[in-house]
């Protein structure tokens, strides 16, 4: 029996996997994957360190927590061919985006444990933040379960309210789009003013990095952290007054309200 299994061996499955390996969260001889080609599959095995099959049906049958790693629009097949191997004490953990617990527990046994997960790409190097929500028959320890899981790869938060997951998507799954968009126009600025561009993205990558070091490690309120650089009279006061006059309040609200809207409808 495998402590964890995965359906879809993707980039993001394969952040996860080797998060919990290089933690020792499991071994990897505790941990099997699936892929649908046999074409790469001693590849994705050699890279990832773990057994990789194509059988889905003999994945469910022999691991404890399955995670549900397809593409969206596979996620309900899929769960039809394993529904027969799903028994009460497996959990299913989904980072299918869009696909509700709802939806999950349609195609699954009466009473399956499910737990809807929304990771980010940032997962890749470690700096993940994933926003989960548990099922109508998820219990408490679950969703401690996979919150200790999901912190091999970054940071975690759980939500009681599923809807509030289109936020979480929002925020941080398009989010790492918004911030390489700002901070690629803060370097593409400096470029204009006679800045060498690659000098001004590195600049502004780092500067963004130590940031949010900063802004995460924080003992006071952000606004503290914003009047501590932007003193009265100063130069950076100068810019955040700038910022002010465009209303960047406004643009952000409408960015992750429209962001979150799209969501709600893929989720539909």
């Amino acid at each position: 029996m495998y402590k964890i299994g995965f359906i879809g061996s993707g980039k993001m499955a394969g952040a996860i996997i080797k998060g919990l390996i290089k933690t020792s969260f499991a071994k990897p001889e505790e941990l099997i994957a699936t892929q649908a080609e046999t074409e790469g599959i001693d590849e994705k095995s050699r890279e990832l360190g773990i057994k990789i099959i194509l059988d889905n049906k003999e994945l469910a049958q022999n691991s404890e927590v399955i995670f549900i790693a397809t593409k969206p629009n596979q996620a309900a097949d899929v769960l039809e061919e394993i529904k027969p191997f799903i028994t009460s004490d497996k959990l299913i953990a989904s980072i299918a985006a869009g696909v509700t617990t709802e939806k999950l527990e349609s195609h699954l046994p009466e009473n399956t444990r499910v737990i809807r997960i929304m990771p980010n790409t940032p997962a890749l190097v470690g700096e993940g933040m994933s926003g989960m929500v548990g099922g109508k028959h998820a219990k408490k320890e679950d969703l401690d379960y996979i919150y200790k899981l999901l912190s091999t790869i970054g940071k975690c938060i759980v939500v009681d309210d599923e809807a509030q997951i289109d936020i979480v998507t929002a925020i941080s799954g398009s989010g790492p789009a918004f911030y390489y968009k700002v901070i690629n126009e803060i370097a593409r600025a400096g470029e204009k003013l006679g800045l060498d561009y690659e000098k001004a993205l590195l600049l502004s990558i780092q500067t963004a990095i130590g940031s949010a070091k900063m802004a995460l490690n924080r003992e006071i309120s952000m606004e503290e952290l914003i009047s501590n650089v932007a003193t009265k009279g100063g130069c950076t006061r100068v810019g955040v007054d700038c910022m002010d006059k465009y209303d960047t309040e406004k643009l952000f609200y409408d960015v992750i309200k429209s962001t979150t809207e799209k969501a709600c409808a893929l989720g539909k």
